[in-house]
């Protein structure tokens, strides 16, 4: 279909290690669980409130695979540009069709970058390469995290 676009962009917080498998073919995929926040404060009873969405998050790129392994943890946070794609499958134990959504980064159009850091690394499949900030001292930035972006 011309004119379409699947893209999701997410910035969020590891809610676990992120889990490394190997495939049938030799390679490599990490499975992450994001969490992104939502917080507004009740008109009703002045109360802050807050939403977490939980994304699951499949790698089948080699190199963000290997960075996932080597920087990531429960806690980190990612900016992520991805695909959604549903797969479906079977429960053994019901016989009944299952769906799952994921967030894929896989081929030209996946990026993975790392927050909250002094260094900010920014590792693109369509680049194949990692781009480091520099600055070994670089001040953090005091920033309120309540902000939901």
């Amino acid at each position: 279909m011309a004119g379409s676009l699947n893209k999701v962009l997410l910035i969020g917080r590891l809610g676990a290690d992120p889990e490394i498998k190997q495939m049938v073919n030799g390679k490599n995929v990490a499975r992450i669980s994001l969490a992104t926040s939502q917080t507004w404060k009740d008109k009703n009873t002045g109360e802050k409130k807050e939403k977490t969405e939980w994304h699951r998050i499949v790698v089948f790129n080699e190199g963000l695979v290997n960075v996932i392994q080597q920087y990531l943890k429960k806690g980190s946070q990612i900016y992520i540009e991805g695909q959604l794609s549903t797969r479906k499958w079977k429960d053994e134990k019901t016989g009944q069709d299952k769906y799952s959504t994921e967030v894929i980064l896989q081929g030209f159009n996946s990026t993975l970058t790392m927050l909250g850091g002094p260094n900010q690394n920014t590792i693109s499949s369509q680049e194949n390469k990692q781009s480091f900030d520099e600055t070994p001292n670089s001040p953090q930035n005091d920033l309120d995290d309540d902000i939901p972006f």
